[in-house]
């Protein structure tokens, strides 16, 4: 057995998986991960990226770089030109990010699923059920992003942003083994709920990037370009950034989770699917 396939064995092993990645000092482990990834020695980028590449089958064929200075560098990395093809049609939101569908479905006495069997209510998630009562009887999907994929998130849509909200939090892992372990794991993590509202028709939609162990922040430029939301020292941000359908919003620093919310107006596309892997720019929901 090869070294690769030992480790996908282990982790495939949900209690030591579980116990690996989730029963150790979450936080302090994530501000350690936080600053060595951004270590910039030759000797240790290399090696730290190496280790990356050969454990989470990172692809960066589409990457706009070849060498990366650190391991922050190559989790954060940008796409090349045409990297991705955003679907132009006025009509349809895109995967804001590459992702697999975790969940999605209709927002249910406001509540939704982490995992089957698992619900959790969107109030508790927004910190603000007024906020909540936007999406009653709406849509939500879940993008988990695994650690080898690009990191980065974009507007799904022509869109204006109006609010950030910053809800500090846990850094619990985000797989699906620890989603089939800890309630509600999506509400007790680091998030930053933002809400936009959409060219098209005024329709109002909330990205919810979720943290998780190892994600050292999360990172919205265009609110600061020099710190991450956690060190903005406030919890609700009004703004008014407008950005185009496939325009880069921010990044983590490793893979997570965005939660969208919609309205009953906007559904999923008829080829979703649970499980599937969805790329920044496809087709993933339809407006009026």
């Amino acid at each position: 057995m090869s070294l690769r396939s030992a480790f996908a064995t282990i982790a495939a092993h949900e209690d030591l998986n579980f116990l690996l990645t989730n029963r150790i000092p979450r936080a302090a482990f994530t501000r350690f991960m936080g600053w060595f990834s951004k270590i910039e020695l030759p000797v240790v980028s290399a090696a730290s990226i190496a280790l990356w590449r050969f454990f989470c089958d990172v692809d960066l064929t589409d990457a706009a770089d070849s060498r990366f200075r650190s391991l922050h560098a190559a989790f954060t990395r940008g796409l090349r030109p045409g990297a991705r093809r955003v679907d132009g049609d006025p009509a349809t939101l895109v995967a804001p990010c590459d992702g697999i569908v975790g969940a999605f479905g209709r927002v249910r006495d406001g509540q939704v699923h982490q995992i089957k069997g698992f619900p959790y209510a969107l109030d508790d998630l927004l910190g603000d059920p007024e906020h909540a009562a936007r999406y009653r009887d709406g849509w939500f999907v879940t993008l988990r992003l695994t650690a080898g994929m690009y990191h980065r998130f974009h507007a799904p849509h022509d869109l204006t942003i109006e609010q950030v909200r910053y809800i500090s939090g846990d850094t619990w892992n985000v797989n699906p083994i620890a989603l089939k372990r800890v309630e509600r794991l999506f509400c007790k993590n680091e998030r930053a709920p933002i809400t936009v509202r959409l060219d098209r028709d005024d329709l109002r939609i909330t990205l919810v990037p979720v943290a998780a162990v190892l994600v050292a922040s999360i990172r919205l430029p265009f609110l600061d370009a020099a710190r991450n939301v956690r060190g903005l020292g406030r919890e609700v941000l009004p703004c008014s950034e407008r950005f185009a359908k496939g325009e880069e919003i921010g990044w983590f620093e490793h893979g997570s989770t965005i939660v969208l919310l919609a309205p009953p107006a906007c559904e999923p596309v008829a080829a979703l699917r649970e499980g599937m892997t969805i790329r920044m720019g496809e087709p993933l929901l339809r407006s009026p």
